[in-house]
């Protein structure tokens, strides 16, 4: 399904919110402002064929919108949407207006490809903003390499990748997990650990890394049991027999999708009350996005490790949300990987504009260094390794689906997708 080019008004914006939430990655942030296109001839800002004119410029929006994974990327979809209207709104990049193509992956990685394959080929876009699940990115990661595009890639996921190609918004491995694990040891005397999470790789590689963090640098705190399932798995019951008869301290969760609706409602029921912490559940996977499905008052009580959650009280992030619900509708929650989808337009707008180039070598090498001080999450900079230094929060999921933040790192963890002792 293409959806190109509408990034209009009647999408459901107004003007003054699209202003309005705009200011909250604007102000002094970005490269010059009000450019005109006029002092960007096309054939110096484009000498390599890509979907640019004397008007507009075209990216491609690369999601799952149906099937097991639609229930966490519909909102990636929304917030790219979003910055697209709000960047539109200020006058585009280097003077062009946004297009869009838009392809549904439809929780299939082979598609994942397909569609990439297009929107670089056919579509020539001029970066795609994309994927969410390891999975589906390590199926477009040979397309993007073979033909040169540049994919901005919104999921926290297991790191061991640094691809030319891509710009990771979401937070690698070690920023996520390592410190979620030393706060639930420290703060609550955890020592006993049962990992579960969904049969691909990000689950299987996160846990790799938090089964070495806990054997290796938890004093006296071990793994008592890891356990997988597909994707789209929905029986829980005998996982969650075996967790009872263990007794850990920490249900450390990598449950991803839809899946997790059946997981904590399964938990609950089986008489696991994720408030009375005892065991503790500390899941990395789940948003206020996916508490949407699985309901508040099945999960209130769990943690969750992430640099973002919409409850953050900071004056760019309440912009933010105004501007996203006022887009979306009163009812629409804004998880993490949303707000690192948020950030793909805006670093690539940046990119361009640093560049005065849409070519993507060009970008690629502006892209370093980049700095987005007036992000929803807070202050945020562009690593060599094409990562974002960030922080990492804990938060405790409530019954009417949000997070409060009980824990934020002092400083931005730097991120290292190659960590020594981890591999």
């Amino acid at each position: 399904m293409s959806d190109k080019g509408k990034t209009n008004v009647s999408q459901g914006m107004s003007r003054r919110a699209m202003l309005a939430g705009g200011a909250a990655l604007t102000g002094t942030l970005f490269m010059p402002k009000g450019l005109k296109a006029a002092d960007y001839p096309t054939s110096a800002v484009n000498t390599t064929g890509l979907a640019v004119t004397d008007d507009t410029v075209t990216c491609g929006i690369l999601h799952s919108i149906t099937g097991t994974m639609a229930i966490s990327e519909t909102g990636s979809v929304q917030a790219e949407k979003l910055a697209i209207e709000q960047i539109n709104a200020q006058g585009g990049i280097l003077g062009r207006k946004i297009e869009y193509v838009q392809e549904d992956g439809a929780s299939d990685w082979p598609t994942f490809a397909e569609k990439a394959k297009k929107l670089l080929v056919n579509d020539k876009v001029a970066s795609v903003m994309g994927c969410w699940t390891s999975a589906s990115r390590k199926a477009v990661l040979p397309v993007f390499e073979q033909y040169n595009g540049f994919l901005y890639y919104p999921t926290f996921y297991e790191g061991l990748e640094e691809s030319p190609n891509v710009i990771y918004t979401g937070q690698e491995a070690t920023q996520q997990i390592i410190a979620g694990l030393d706060w639930v040891n420290k703060e609550k005397g955890a020592k006993t650990f049962y990992l579960l999470g969904s049969d691909y790789i990000w689950p299987r590689t996160s846990n790799k890394i938090a089964r070495k963090h806990i054997e290796n640098f938890m004093d006296g705190c071990k793994v008592v049991g890891e356990e997988y399932y597909p994707l789209g798995h929905t029986q829980f019951n005998s996982v969650i027999n075996k967790i009872r008869l263990k007794k850990p301290d920490v249900i450390y969760a990598i449950v991803v999708g839809g899946s997790n609706v059946a997981f904590y409602k399964q938990l609950t029921a089986a008489g696991i009350d994720p408030a009375a912490e005892k065991p503790l559940v500390l899941t990395i996977s789940v948003t206020e996005d996916e508490i949407r499905g699985i309901g508040g008052e099945n999960i209130a009580g769990s943690y969750a490790c992430m640099k973002y959650f919409q409850s953050l009280q900071n004056e760019n992030n309440l912009e933010f949300v105004k501007a996203f619900k006022e887009m979306w509708g009163e009812d629409i929650v804004i998880g993490d990987v949303t707000q690192a989808a948020y950030l793909g337009p805006w670093l690539w707008k940046a990119a361009v504009e640093k560049a005065g180039s849409f070519d993507v070598d060009k970008v690629r090498a502006a892209q370093v260094g980049i700095e987005l001080p007036s992000a929803p999450e807070g202050y945020v900079k562009v690593h060599e390794n094409h990562h974002l230094w960030s922080k990492t929060r804990v938060g405790k999921a409530q019954a009417d689906g949000q997070y409060e933040v009980v824990f934020e790192t002092a400083d931005l963890v730097e991120p290292d997708p190659f960590p020594e002792g981890y591999q």
